[in-house]
């Protein structure tokens, strides 16, 4: 009896130490908490956060009354789909992406106005707002053209309207335009034309070229027989001969073979 007892009254024992230890590391592990390098946090104190946000290191709260959130710094990438009517009324879907980082003074704002979810929040409806203003302004052709024009136009303006929410924007990235159907169809139509207008062109001139060409060469053709005319008046006939037997003569003296009767004489013309 005496030694159920004692094995009763240890185990109890056990269990007290064992609860003990376990109330005792919960409160270590929960007094200490740290912030990566890149992220900030906000200490709340029974609901209420503090407005100074926790920078990075080894910190300490109190347990079971204190609770940490922590909110990324970084750079970091949204992308979103957008729908839009360009300036002549086609339907145009455009997918953005913005680098941004959060101002780090800011973080407790945000976690406490916004919350951890601020991209879905703010930037997205920001987004679809900048993309539908900017987007109006330009013909879904000129979206095209002029691209770089649209995305910096859409970059200042974000930029402007996330700033004072403590969201800085780095750069505006326009991934991809896409039209209805019947657009496509038509500017493929359109890029098609121009490029066979273009061939058409660049043959039209290689004629006008090559005309010239004969011209030119016709020209001086014409001005050598003038010369050549002038020559023949001013030095008589029988001299533009000899000067046409000079020309042909390719250098080789006449040939003598001897015959019975007469000799004879071959004059190479070349």
């Amino acid at each position: 009896m005496g030694k159920n007892k004692g094995q009763a009254s240890f185990t109890a024992y056990a269990v007290v130490i064992g609860f003990i230890f376990f109330i005792v590391m919960t409160l270590i592990i929960g007094t200490f908490y740290t912030i990566n390098a890149g992220s900030r946090g906000v200490v709340f104190t029974f609901g209420e956060a503090d407005m100074v946000a926790k920078t990075e290191g080894l910190h300490i709260k109190m347990p079971f009354v204190q609770s940490v959130t922590r909110l990324d710094i970084k750079t970091q990438k949204y992308e979103a789909e957008l729908t839009a009517a360009s300036k002549d009324l086609q339907d145009v879907k455009t997918k953005i992406a913005i680098n941004y980082h959060i101002v780090p003074e800011s973080v407790p704002e945000i976690v406490t106005t916004i919350g951890i979810d601020y991209a879905e929040k703010v930037i997205y409806p920001y987004e679809q707002e900048t993309n539908k203003g900017i987007t109006s302004l330009f013909t879904a052709e000129e979206l095209i053209t002029k691209r770089e024009a649209v995305r910096e136009k859409m970059k200042i303006d974000l930029a402007e309207k996330l700033r004072p929410r403590g969201i800085i924007v780095e750069e505006v990235s326009i991934i991809d335009f896409s039209f209805s159907p019947s657009f496509n169809q038509a500017i493929e139509q359109k890029v098609t034309a121009e490029q066979n207008a273009l061939t058409a062109k660049n043959k039209l001139e290689q004629i006008k070229y090559e005309a010239q060409q004969r011209v030119a060469q016709a020209t001086a053709e014409a001005e050598a027989i003038k010369i050549q005319a002038e020559a023949i008046q001013a030095q008589g006939g029988e001299d533009y001969v000899k000067l046409q037997a000079i020309q042909k003569w390719n250098g080789v003296m006449p040939i003598y073979v001897a015959g019975n009767t007469m000799p004879l004489i071959t004059i190479p013309l070349g």
